[in-house]
């Protein structure tokens, strides 16, 4: 059997349909069967787990998905692939294929209809949003208890950054926050069709039984370290000033930082998870007086 995920397949698939490739979509479809592999591998699904996939595209990787899981809920945006991923998957009765944005998708209740208790994503993300989707996913606690994805290589940089390089922000204390990260492997563009701009990795990333740091309030913290790297060359008090609601004064914003054993002209690039856990809870503790 002639996998899909095969260059020859994938050219003969969208030559016979006629499909047009969209940029604004984010459309590589991923043809490296050993990079594949290693993406089956490094997720560690078995044939008991739900799986839910990001951007099937034609249905390369969602076909490998299937025959090693016990379902695979396939998301995708681009109405015009559906009959394609249709035709292509109609071979397998685990498959769920559903036409939609993920970012407006209920996937706690897609999970809880499964009855499965958790899910494992794996998926060749699409790249103009691949930030906002590992956000979405981290930030709002799903239960998701692990995720193995293709991404850009500078988002795999970001996740991994350390504290005070140009790579760290809101994505790394993210991830931090809820999961243990492991890069599986460097992708190179000739991996694609098409060929992408940018270079890619695959990274692992193993939800956390708990987090290293305890919050008062995790919406709080979350929307703190968001608001700190939104404007990311101005000091912290100045973005919670400017783009939070605290009804507190800048003066009143730095007595927190000082509280905390903080520089009061610090930049968020200057705080690890700590500092934000311990500058969330003065926060907290200051505006529920």
């Amino acid at each position: 059997m002639e996998f899909i995920s095969t260059h020859g397949r994938t050219r003969q698939i969208i030559e016979n349909n006629s499909f047009h490739i969209k940029k604004g979509y984010g459309q590589n479809f991923l043809v490296d069967q050993h990079v594949i592999q290693k993406i089956i591998d490094g997720s560690g699904i078995t044939k008991g787990d739900l799986v839910i996939e990001i951007g099937p595209g034609i249905g390369g990787l969602t076909e490998r998905l299937a025959i090693e899981s016990k379902k695979v809920i396939a998301v995708e945006i681009d109405k015009a692939l559906i009959p394609i991923l249709r035709e292509n998957l109609e071979p397998y009765d685990n498959i769920e294929i559903i036409n939609s944005d993920i970012l407006k998708t209920d996937l706690r209740a897609l999970i809880e209809k499964e009855n499965a208790g958790h899910a494992k994503i794996v998926a060749n993300l699409p790249y103009y949003i691949t930030t906002p989707i590992i956000m979405s996913i981290l930030e709002n606690n799903l239960p998701v208890k692990t995720m193995t994805v293709m991404i850009q290589k500078e988002v795999g940089s970001r996740i991994r950054a350390e504290v005070g390089s140009k790579d760290y922000g809101a994505l790394t204390l993210a991830v931090q926050y809820r999961a243990k990260a492991e890069l599986l492997a460097n992708v190179p563009r000739n991996s694609f069709i098409p060929r992408p701009n940018v270079d890619s990795a695959v990274i692992h990333l193993t939800r956390l039984e708990n987090p290293p740091v305890t919050a008062s309030d995790e919406d709080l913290l979350f929307k703190i370290i968001r608001a700190t790297f939104e404007q990311r060359r101005k000091t912290i008090v100045n973005c919670l000033f400017n783009l939070m609601d605290f009804g507190l004064s800048k003066d009143e914003l730095g007595a927190l930082l000082i509280n905390c054993s903080l520089n009061v002209n610090a930049r968020g690039e200057e705080l690890d998870l700590n500092n934000f856990a311990a500058l969330a809870d003065e926060i907290y503790r200051r505006i529920n007086k």
